[in-house]
């Protein structure tokens, strides 16, 4: 069933302004990207607990088949995130998201629109990236300080360890970079007000950063072709996500609105 995030009181799950809607019996916050910027100030000078995540197609078709990360996701604020989830929002609702924030442009903004000095710690990413990512963006975004807790490569019996430095970080901000839905998975279950008051899973946000992975030009972001030139920079690691899940993630998301439909009769 879907929840409507702790930021907002429940809307509908319709669509109407300010409410969350149900893409694929996830809760997806429909709000431009300077309200949700708004709440989630109001929440870290609050001191109130927030995890937030982006839901893009590859994200749903993850969910579809993991019951635990779907689970997670409702202690999220779950934000729309690629022209897949806005195809999803026309075909059920007749119109796509309010705004969609993409997570690589939209932490950035974040970060920028934050009032006060805060505390950033990272963890995730191959040994390195989170480091070299913390210096891009101390670079871009000077207002805060950023603080390496420790790459993704860590086993369980590390990770009280990394949750122990991270302790020691007392961070406002902690950002987590494990792919999905290992980050979710990991701040659901082990972050929590000892380590911080917003916790936000990255996802390639760090590789990004840090110069691993190229953007593509600004005129394909305009398009919404993004993924293509994901697909194009890297086939042998995302021909599934894209080749195979479009399609799938489709005929998902068709299968809800013909249910939606006969519900509605």
């Amino acid at each position: 069933m879907m929840k409507a995030s702790a930021l907002w009181p429940a809307g509908s799950s319709r669509g109407e302004a300010g409410a969350s809607r149900d893409i694929a019996g996830i809760a997806v916050t429909d709000r431009s990207g300077v309200a949700v910027i708004a709440a989630l100030a109001d929440a870290l000078a609050a001191g109130r607990t927030t995890r937030l995540a982006f839901l893009n197609a590859h994200c749903v078709n993850i969910a579809r088949r993991d019951a635990a990360y779907k689970r997670a996701l409702e202690r999220f604020l779950v934000i729309p995130d690629g022209i897949g989830v806005d195809t999803a929002a026309r075909m059920i609702y007749g119109k796509p998201f309010t705004e969609n924030l993409n997570g690589t442009d939209f932490l950035p903004r974040l970060l920028a629109s934050l009032d006060g000095r805060l505390r950033v710690a990272l963890i995730g990413g191959a040994p390195g990236v989170a480091e070299r990512a913390a210096t891009r963006l101390a670079v871009e975004i000077p207002a805060h300080d950023y603080l390496v807790v420790s790459d993704g490569f860590f086993d369980r019996k590390a990770c009280a360890g990394v949750l122990d430095h991270l302790a020691l970080a007392k961070a406002d901000i902690v950002l987590v970079a494990m792919g999905v839905p290992a980050q979710e998975l990991f701040i659901a279950d082990h972050l929590g007000e000892r380590y911080g008051r917003l916790f936000v899973g990255v996802g390639a946000l760090f590789d990004f950063l840090a110069g691993n992975v190229a953007r593509a030009p600004l005129a394909i972001r305009r398009l919404r072709m993004e993924w293509a030139w994901r697909l194009a920079l890297e086939p042998g690691r995302m021909w599934r996500r894209y080749i195979l899940g479009n399609p799938l993630f489709l005929f998902g998301i068709l299968r809800d609105r013909l249910r939606r439909e006969r519900d509605d009769v």
